[in-house]
């Protein structure tokens, strides 16, 4: 699918610019350049690569924490789908088997990337690419660079910043022609006081761009085949509501049931203080894990008194349920990660499940108990007591596919 995108010569002068300003200032960390091509990391979690290759081609891919939806999308989407053999695979197949590749653009004459299935989707690509993909975005962020980054703070403000917005068109075009020096660093960065900076180290970073006279850009060879990689059968969503459906055809392991503690003791007269008819009934239900508790509706809730705050109820839930997983918890016979109580005035029930998923419990929109989660709970186990359905939370099943007997829950 062709995109319209900036070429590479040109993408590759903004990115360049931007390293050499930020350098002068003793930031290259940010944007920069090595062997393997230009980077952007913004130390976020968000970050962005620009590769040229061989025979005037190049490619753009990045990833972005917040708004790279591509990397969940449910069914999968697989970026490289179809990419050619002349791609640097190692690191691309690297970044996808971590769920850390947003996007993936290759030029070879024109942008190409795989259709999305939406095409609203937001691959990230925009929020970690921003300020090379435009030239008023590339000029307004080495507007940045003196003002922000730099602490630039004049006293005739307009005037100054329509002063800088004229050095950055210039280094960006000396960037485009590959002539950059150290004096159209200094015209752009040598204003700001009292803040050290270093036109020659900018000027060094741009030489590793190739954007300074008699320096070429780096570019990487081609590659020769398209390697055999892994690639999501699963995705994220699809990996947990597999795990679940596997739960809720569980059948619980015989263990001894755990004996009356004060914690119970202390839970069940919450409850029955909370009944809503004030006639001891209630009924309340948890999924817990260690790093999550979570109280279901339906039945006959807890409830709140006329002056009270209705999440003070959640919060004493909370610190009693947590006591009293605290103090069932077996070193062999594990935690349980569901509990109903129901009670009445002189009475009550206790339904615990370890391996299995209650069946009157529906699965909503909040989803359940996360992978991570659950794997930390079997862990500490003893093997009797770990379910079939553990083999399931492996991350090579999102790849691989479930193993017998649970490929029918796809």
């Amino acid at each position: 699918m062709r995109i319209d995108i900036a070429d590479p010569p040109t993408l590759w002068a903004r990115w360049g610019a931007l390293a050499a300003a930020l350098t002068t200032l003793g930031n290259d960390d940010v944007y920069w350049c090595d062997a393997n091509g230009a980077h952007h990391d913004d130390h976020g979690g968000n970050w962005a690569r620009l590769v040229l290759v061989d025979g005037g081609r190049a490619v753009l891919f990045g990833y972005d924490h917040e708004y790279s939806d591509t990397t969940w999308a449910s069914p999968p989407l697989d970026l490289l789908a179809g990419a050619p053999a002349w791609l640097p695979w190692p690191e691309l197949t690297r970044h996808a088997e971590s769920d850390e590749l947003g996007y993936v653009y290759w030029y070879d004459g024109g942008w190409t990337r795989v259709p999305y299935p939406d095409p609203s989707l937001d691959d990230g690509l925009r929020a970690s690419a921003r300020a090379v993909l435009d030239a008023e975005q590339a000029r307004r962020e080495l507007g940045e660079v003196v003002f922000e980054w730099g602490g630039h703070h004049p006293t005739d403000e307009p005037t100054e910043r329509a002063e800088v917005t004229v050095e950055a068109d210039r280094l960006l075009a000396a960037a485009t022609a590959a002539t950059v020096d150290e004096s159209a660093l200094d015209r752009l960065l040598g204003r700001i006081r009292p803040r050290p900076v270093d036109p020659g180290a900018g000027t060094a970073m741009a030489a590793r761009f190739g954007l300074t006279p008699t320096t070429v850009p780096p570019t990487v060879a081609a590659g020769t085949e398209v390697p055999d990689r892994l690639v999501r059968a699963l995705s994220d969503d699809g990996h947990d509501a597999l795990v679940w459906a596997a739960m809720r055809q569980a059948v619980e392991a015989k263990r001894p049931t755990p004996t009356d503690t004060p914690e119970l003791a202390a839970l069940v007269g919450w409850a029955r203080d909370r009944s809503p008819a004030g006639d001891g009934r209630c009924s309340v239900t948890f999924t817990v894990t260690d790093g999550a508790l979570r109280q279901h509706s339906g039945g006959t809730p807890p409830a709140a008194r006329p002056d009270e705050d209705r999440w003070a109820v959640v919060e004493e839930a909370v610190e009693r349920v947590r006591r009293l997983h605290r103090a069932e918890a077996d070193p062999e016979h594990g935690r349980w990660i569901f509990l109903r109580i129901d009670t009445t005035a002189d009475d009550f029930t206790v339904e615990r499940h370890y391996d299995s998923w209650p069946a009157g419990l529906p699965v909503d929109r909040h989803g359940g108990p996360g992978r991570t989660e659950l794997q930390k709970e079997m862990d500490r186990r003893g093997p009797a007591y770990r379910p079939a359905w553990v083999v399931l939370l492996a991350p090579e099943v999102a790849y691989l596919g479930p193993p017998p007997p649970f490929t029918d829950l796809v």
